[in-house]
Order: C-alpha cells, then structure tokens, then sequence
C-alpha cells in the first residue's frame, strides 16, 4: 500500500510538473508571437505616416505642385525602401567590430543570431523609419526642385546617410555595436536618428536648392500661403495616430511598456499645440492654424527620444517647449531659407530638443551633466555627418542634374511641368493664377 501510495504521489508531481513546463511554454509562445503582432501592427502605423507627410506638405504649399509633392513621398517609401533593403539595413545592423558601420546583413542574408522570420519583421519596422527619414527633406524642398535630382538624393540618404548615423545609436538593436550608444546616448524612438537627421538633410537641401520665386523681396521674406489647410490638418492627425506606432512601437515587445511611450507620446503632442497656439496669440494676437499644427508635430518630435524614460508631467514640459521652440525657430530660419513647410524647425530643431530633453529629464537621473554631455555629443554628431555629407550630395547631384527647374517653369508648378498631371484639373483658371 505504501508503495502504491508512494507511486501515486510521483506521478501526480510529475504531471504537475510538466503541466507548470507546459503552462510556460506556451506563455513563452504566446509572448513570443505577440512580439511580432506588435511589431508589424506598428510597422504599419509608422507607414502610414506617408500618407501624412503627403497631407501636409501638399497643404502647406501650392496646388499646382500638389501632384509633384504626392510623387516625392511614394518614392521615398518605394525606392527608398528598396534602397534600405539592398544597402543601408547592413550598414545600419550588420555586425561591426569598429562601432562605425555594419559589414554584412544587406538584403537580409547573414542575418546573425536571429530567425529569419525575426529578420523580417524588424527590417519592415525600420525600413518605415528610413522613409520617414527621407521624407522629411520632401517638403523643406518642395516647389521648386525637380523630381529626377530628388529622387537620387531620397536614395542615397537611405542608402547611406541615415543608416550611417542610426549604425552609431541603435546598431545593437540587432547584430551592430554602435559607438555613440556604446557612451550611453538616449533616443528611444529617434528624434535625432530620424528626425534630426532628416532635418539636418533638408537644410543642406533648401540652401543648395535655394528659395521659392518671390520668397524674398529686397531681402525679406514673403509669406507664400498653403492652398488647403483642411488638407495639412488631416495629415497632422495622421501623423499623431502613426506617432504611436513610431514610439509605442520601439519597444518591438507587445508588453506593459507600451503604456507611458503612448501616454507621453499622447500628452507632449497636446502640450506642443496648446503652447504653440498660445504663443502665435500673444505675439500676433489671433491663434495661428499652421504654427498650431506644426506645435503638434514638434510636441511628438520633442518627446520621440524620451517617451520611455520620461514621467508624463516632463513629457508635457518637453512638448510645451517644443512648441515654443518651432514658432521661433521658424521665424529665424525663414529669414535666410526657404523651408517651404517648417521641416527644419519641427524635426531638425526640435528633434535636437527633444534628445537633450530626455538626457536633462531622464527618470531617476536628472540633470546628470555626464548623461547630458553624451546626449549633446549624439546631438552634433547628427549634425556634423549629415549636414556637410547631404550638403556636397546635394552639389554633387546638380552638377550632374539640375537640382531645380528654371523660374518660369517653376510658376507654372512642377505638376505640369514635372509629370504632366494637375492635382485638380475642374480648378485649371485658379492653379495658373
């Protein structure tokens, strides 16, 4: 009987044993399988940022080159994306024993320690964020630079510049080793990774391309007006949804982490706006449409880099400020560059901001002089690659092709000139005008 008992008793803990080994196998699987669900749902959203940028920029510049804008963002989502597939995923996150760029992993083979199917979906996730990338310089530049000289720089900033950088801050992410995130340089999401460094580009881009006709009369700047502020404003909102992803996303692991990136992510957008449209009112004394919107693009760039480490009450802070930051910064740049839709200012300059945000209100840790001095460091590091490297891209392309259409062409609109289209053909007698 004692052994019989004795029997029972073992196989009773063994079948518990192996139900507890069961019941974590298949937590295991479950998270695992989530982690992937995460990633591509926010892979989705972050592409779906294009059709956001295209709103925008359309909305902000004229109809008569709302076609050209369009063209622009596809491509760079398209051959951009290509480009990034065949060169720029491994320099990025190809393994690499200097922390410079990455040797290996172009087009997905030698793809390391990770399963292919791993390989796969984290190279959809980033390959949005290269296009987000390019499609930064797209408006900054808009209206005046022809479409085949465009599409050669969209190439080759995701080919080359943005992976570049991105290899220094985020390489270990997958089989790199970056030397800037060796130091301990915070960007979650990438205020400067992505945006900073589209910024940087777009300014080289606008100087060499040099400004819109009648942008400046005896020196100063003209307004030239939007034709659709219903449109820019969608698009706003789209890239607030797709923000989410942009951020949340970053984690790659469908968890509770999730939850403060996308309340901050929420939170410093809101104080952005809120504090863009106030300082348009107090210094011009009616709220401003267009600075609030771009308010809401700085507030989301402005918390990009610490939406993980950040308390809520900071990312309102940093928000706020980024909203402050944009209005004058867009004063001061339009002074001497024509960025046709604000791009240097929401992601160049804010972008900066918003890096130095999470080193000063880094949770646990504030106002650490070593944490800011890296973030500095990273800060113009971005800066000092990718200005000069677009800036002689830039030159080297309109000597071969030229960077922009003649003056009179240009006042027609580069959708007729440029594809031969019109974006809205019922309202021909107003586009020509």
């Amino acid at each position: 009987m004692k052994f019989r008992k004795k029997l029972i008793l073992t196989l009773i803990a063994l079948l518990a044993a192996n139900t507890v080994q069961a019941q974590d196998l298949t937590a295991e699987i479950v998270q695992n399988n989530l982690n992937y669900i995460w990633t591509i749902i926010a892979a989705c959203l972050v592409f779906f940022m294009q059709a956001g940028f295209a709103l925008v920029e359309t909305g902000f510049t004229r109809a008569k080159n709302a076609v050209n804008i369009i063209m622009k963002n596809v491509m760079d989502v398209s051959a951009g994306g290509l480009a990034f597939f065949l060169l720029g995923f491994g320099i990025m996150f190809g393994t690499s024993a200097s922390g410079w760029v990455g040797t290996d992993g172009f087009m997905l083979m030698e793809i390391g320690d990770y399963s292919v199917e791993w390989s796969y979906t984290f190279f959809f996730f980033q390959a949005v964020f290269a296009a987000t990338a390019a499609t930064i310089v797209s408006g900054a530049v808009a209206e005046r630079t022809a479409f085949n000289a465009y599409l050669i720089f969209s190439i080759l900033i995701t080919a080359f510049i943005y992976p570049v950088f991105g290899s220094w801050a985020w390489g270990s992410l997958f089989n790199g080793s970056g030397w800037l995130e060796g130091l301990g340089f915070i960007d979650f999401a990438g205020s400067t990774v992505v945006h900073s460094v589209g910024g940087w580009a777009a300014l080289a881009g606008a100087i060499v391309v040099g400004p819109r006709v009648g942008k400046y009369i005896d020196g100063k700047p003209q307004l030239i007006k939007g034709h659709s502020l219903p449109l820019a404003a969608l698009g706003v909102f789209i890239l607030w949804l797709g923000w989410f992803g942009f951020n949340a996303g970053s984690t790659t692991t469908g968890d509770t982490s999730v939850a403060l990136i996308a309340l901050n992510t929420f939170l410093a957008a809101g104080a952005g706006a809120t504090a863009a449209m106030i300082i348009t009112w107090i210094s011009g004394g009616k709220p401003d449409g267009a600075v609030t919107l771009n308010g809401v693009l700085a507030g989301l760039v402005g918390i990009t880099a610490g939406c993980a480490n950040l308390t809520p009450g900071f990312a309102i802070l940093a928000g706020a400020i980024a909203g402050i930051i944009v209005h004058y910064s867009m004063i001061l740049i339009d002074k001497k560059v024509d960025d046709a839709v604000g791009a240097v200012s929401v992601h160049g300059v804010c972008g900066a901001w918003g890096t130095l945000a999470a080193g000063l209100f880094n949770t646990g840790d504030m106002f650490n002089m070593s944490i800011i001095g890296v973030q500095l460091l990273g800060i113009a590091a971005a800066f000092l690659w990718t200005f000069p490297v677009s800036y002689i891209l830039f030159k080297g392309i309109d000597m071969i092709l030229p960077l922009r259409v003649n003056g009179h062409l240009e006042e027609m609109g580069l959708d007729l000139h440029e594809h031969d289209a019109e974006a809205y053909p019922e309202f021909k007698p107003k586009l020509i005008a």
